[in-house]
């Protein structure tokens, strides 16, 4: 009955924030950078079947490379991951054609799903809405209730990027309460965690504050019941007490609540979190609050942290780049300031 009245508020707070949207630092910038571009035509060339001559690998080794692929992304190595995972999507495809299996399926489903959550880092809509739909096809042919979770998770974040709220909010519900995530087991709880922060997240984007809290709220006492476990989900996400503070912070932050989402970011500890992609996540969640609260130099420092931690998550993002040009043209620049907008590709 709850879910039923969440997603009957929805569809009367978004009438409201189409009339008067949210804040967006995201959009995307006429100049991208280069490395996200690079990954983003190499993925696309991968999809499309573009390569000819690929090495077909054993699926033992496709593994392994899928592994470092991963390892790749949570430790913000986006160079690498850019001519790496292109590779693992051709060579499984390959690989698919003369020995097809659940486990070929399965790696193919990890494989897109990797990529869908590079190319929404990218503001890239539209591949990542193929990679995502290609990632549940296989997931749900393979009869992986994990993957297929995963899929629809993204699928739920690309579908309110587009402002679909109503149908992101019930695509990450009704994944929710599938009877598969119910069956037992801290990974399956810990996804229905990450799909609840999901709609919590699209009831903040169209100001619903108290439903986002209430979803979080939820989340988090599912994290609570897993205790200092942070289930990694096949490399799709740690989830945790401390994850859910990490959505908290973003959450209050679209929900227009900055001096919230700063009280949030008290309660995480940085070293905490599971990967360094989730701590520059932090930093850079930290900084829009600021941005917001008209805290200028704390803004700077933080997207400095977030630097420091992770060039290339700072320097690929769209959303960073377009929150520095915002800074640049809003009041004075200083050396720092004027530095970094040089290494995001904001000034040449």
């Amino acid at each position: 009955m709850r879910r039923r009245q969440l997603l009957a508020n929805l569809a009367v707070t978004a009438a409201t924030a189409a009339v008067a949207p949210l804040a967006c630092v995201s959009s995307r910038p006429v100049n991208e950078a280069a490395l996200g571009g690079a990954f983003v035509s190499r993925v696309r060339d991968a999809m499309l079947g573009l390569h000819t001559g690929t090495t077909v690998p054993p699926t033992a080794a496709l593994r392994t490379d899928l592994s470092r692929a991963f390892a790749d992304f949570h430790a913000c190595r986006y160079s690498s991951l850019a001519v790496r995972l292109p590779r693992i999507i051709c060579a499984g495809h390959a690989r698919a054609a003369i020995d097809d299996g659940s486990e070929l399926g399965a790696l193919l489903a990890q494989s897109y799903l990797l990529a869908t959550r590079m190319l929404i880092k990218l503001d890239e809509q539209q591949l990542g809405e193929l990679a995502a739909s290609r990632a549940r096809q296989t997931a749900e042919a393979s009869n992986d209730a994990l993957l297929a979770a995963e899929a629809c998770r993204q699928q739920s974040v690309l579908a309110r990027r587009s402002g679909c709220h109503e149908q992101a909010m019930s695509i990450a519900l009704t994944a929710a309460d599938h009877p598969s995530l119910h069956a037992g087991g801290l990974d399956r709880a810990a996804a229905r965690g990450l799909l609840i922060q999901s709609a919590a997240y699209t009831a903040a984007r169209v100001g619903d504050t108290a439903g986002m809290r209430e979803l979080t709220d939820e989340a988090a006492a599912i994290a609570t019941e897993l205790g200092d476990t942070t289930p990694l989900l096949r490399d799709h996400g740690g989830f945790s007490f401390t994850t859910v503070q990490l959505h908290r912070i973003s959450a209050e932050n679209s929900a227009g609540n900055p001096s919230a989402a700063l009280a949030a970011a008290r309660s995480v500890a940085p070293d905490r979190l599971p990967s360094t992609e989730r701590r520059a996540r932090y930093f850079t969640d930290i900084a829009t609050a600021c941005w917001r609260w008209s805290r200028r130099d704390e803004c700077i420092r933080a997207l400095l942290a977030a630097e420091k931690h992770a060039r290339e998550e700072t320097q690929t993002r769209p959303a960073v780049r377009a929150l520095v040009s915002e800074l640049l043209v809003s009041g004075r620049t200083t050396t720092e300031l004027r530095g970094l907008a040089a290494r995001v590709g904001v000034l040449t």
